[in-house]
């Protein structure tokens, strides 16, 4: 018998969005719950493992403590906002039973593991990048200097084991649905764009785009794309329609799910008979034929990353995309009736107080559905955290979140400082959101659909009790700056 393990995407802030297959692990405006998709994956390899998902099911630092004592081996997916935390409850799991082991998997200690292991002796070992086979080798008693893809301390010297090769064969590993059905209550999980109940999972793995600030390609999942079959994908996709005949929706949570046409268009043949509705992630760059095919199949929704509407701030990131395209791609889906939430992001290199206008006005223009909008963050590991420390932009002793997990701005530039790009993201979501075309979308939704109407209702009062914590936090901020710059009277 393997170790009897527990695979842990831990307690964290309140209304925290996301986990361990989340873009941002931080609190939003809008209370959020995602799937703990890459904690599955083992989770479904190895006999008497539990994967507990404790965000969403809101179970305490104490009751996961609780839960530790009975088993042999933990595997905690942390972030680099959650660190500090994580590595406070590994001490007290550590305490409360002082023989299991540690590990810790994620993009932040792929990224720094020697520090990482110095921060915090309860930890036994990092498994780095994609941790699938480390852990489970590991588990079924492989020893630490036979693993690859490991790092470890050893007499107080770190033991750095080469990388693990990537995972080629998809569909070797088990479906992940297996384990949300064993293990999670998906009436506990949300996104405020996405039909409730919904169900999110991975058709791939990896993204050739070059996007110096995405997280996921640069630290775990890599550039090479690898994909499953498309018989593989619609099998899964059958059965969870036997699983779960309450779900609304199913989320394609890939990097990039539609970037290669063919393979789309051949996934949506074997999707339609099946007349389940989704939802996937999608470039720009995607053309009206392969949108067509989505549609036909059942997709109802497109999560876009447009980033800005400055052309030079998209050049300075490798999006890989331009503006006019971005402009023809919103209006191949609004003619198909595919919904779209578009991602913005405020702080990004060359940006300025007219760029943050321009894209303002770029969002309006597009007039999607729904915005997310986000204070650029430098990650570890990023080519944006060199390009942001190698020229002095990162400000000094500043943190990505605050005590409650809300994002704070620690990038600025020559005329635009930190706390300017923070303020623009308050005013991005009211100059969009409070317009009368916009007001008059979400009462339209909430009138014709009582539970659209609750749960909007809902989603308003957290939105609006955010934005106000959000204004006050940016208001004490220019206090305080103002403040400082006075000059000290003799």
């Amino acid at each position: 018998m393997p170790l009897k393990t527990l695979f842990l995407n831990p307690p964290s802030f309140e209304n925290f969005d996301g986990g361990a297959g989340s873009r941002w692990p931080a609190t939003r405006e809008i209370e959020s719950y995602w799937y703990p998709v890459w904690l599955a994956y083992p989770a479904g390899m190895l006999e008497g493992a539990r994967l507990l998902d404790a965000p969403p099911h809101h179970i305490s630092a104490e009751q996961t403590i609780e839960i530790a004592k009975s088993y042999e081996f933990l595997v905690l997916f942390t972030s680099t906002p959650g660190f500090p935390g994580d590595i406070g409850l590994a001490r007290e799991i550590k305490k409360a039973n002082p023989t299991i082991k540690i590990a810790f998997v994620g993009p932040h200690v792929s990224v720094l593991p020697e520090k990482s292991l110095r921060d915090c002796p309860s930890i036994d070992f990092v498994a780095r990048k994609e941790f699938d086979f480390a852990v489970v080798d590991y588990a079924k008693g492989k020893l630490l200097e036979d693993i690859t893809g490991i790092s470890f301390l050893k007499d107080g010297e770190l033991v750095h084991n080469p990388d693990a090769p990537q995972i080629q064969d998809l569909d070797a590993l088990p479906h992940v649905t297996d384990v949300y059905k064993r293990d999670l209550d998906v009436t506990r999980y949300n996104v405020p764009f996405l039909l409730n109940p919904y169900v999110s999972l991975y058709t791939t793995r990896g993204c050739p785009a070059q996007c110096t600030f995405c997280l996921w390609p640069q630290t775990l999942s890599g550039h090479p794309w690898r994909k499953r079959s498309t018989d593989d994908v619609a099998a899964e996709m059958a059965k969870v329609k036997e699983y779960w005949p309450e779900v609304k929706e199913f989320f394609f949570d890939d990097d990039t799910f539609n970037i290669q046409k063919a393979r789309t268009i051949e996934l949506c043949a074997k999707l339609k008979p099946l007349k389940l509705t989704w939802s996937c992630t999608s470039r720009v760059t995607t053309d009206f034929e392969t949108l067509k095919a989505m549609k036909e199949a059942g997709c109802r929704l497109l999560i876009v990353g447009y980033e800005s509407g400055d052309q030079q701030i998209l050049k300075n990131i490798k999006k890989g995309a331009t503006v006019e395209r971005a402009r023809q791609f919103t209006k191949d889906c609004h003619k198909l009736g595919l919904v779209i939430h578009g991602d913005f992001i405020m702080g990004l290199p060359g940006e300025t107080h007219e760029t943050i206008n321009n894209t303002i006005a770029f969002a309006k223009e597009l007039d999607v559905e729904t915005i997310q909008v986000s204070v650029a963050h430098a990650y570890p590991g990023t080519e944006l955290y060199d390009y942001a420390v190698q020229n002095g932009f990162m400000v000094k002793d500043s943190k990505m979140v605050d005590e409650g997990g809300h994002q704070l701005a620690h990038i600025q530039y020559p005329g635009l400082a930190a706390d300017e790009i923070l303020s623009a993201v308050h005013r991005f979501y009211d100059e969009y959101y409070f317009r009368p075309k916009a007001v008059f979308r979400i009462l339209k939704k909430a009138a014709f659909n009582s539970n659209d109407r609750k749960r909007l209702y809902k989603e308003a009062k957290t939105f609006l009790k955010v934005r106000s914590m959000r204004n006050k936090m940016v208001q004490q901020h220019g206090d305080e700056a103002a403040a400082a710059a006075e000059p000290v009277k003799a």
